[in-house]
């Protein structure tokens, strides 16, 4: 679960576990679009990822283009990439 206290490596994981869910529903209601849990599941996960990206993105610096308006300046090249030790 997300927490404000999380450091960027734990809050980095959140992101990626979240968004693995979002990507194995969409895949799954692909071809059972009528299911309503699983809209339900991808509607929670979905709203949980944005929560942590622009949270993330507040803290630290932006993952994707959606959150860029929480920056006040165009960091992406910048501010170091998770695999170039930004999460150390």
């Amino acid at each position: 679960m997300l927490n404000q206290n999380m450091n960027q490596e734990k809050m980095l994981q959140w992101i990626n576990e979240v968004s693995f869910a979002v990507t194995d529903v969409l895949l799954y209601l692909d071809t059972h679009p009528d299911d309503v849990d699983a809209m339900n599941y991808f509607n929670h996960y979905n709203m949980e990822r944005e929560k942590a990206l622009n949270l993330y993105a507040s803290q630290y610096t932006p993952l994707v283009l959606s959150s860029t308006e929480a920056c006040n300046h165009w960091n992406w090249v910048t501010d170091p990439w998770p695999w170039e030790g930004g999460c150390k």
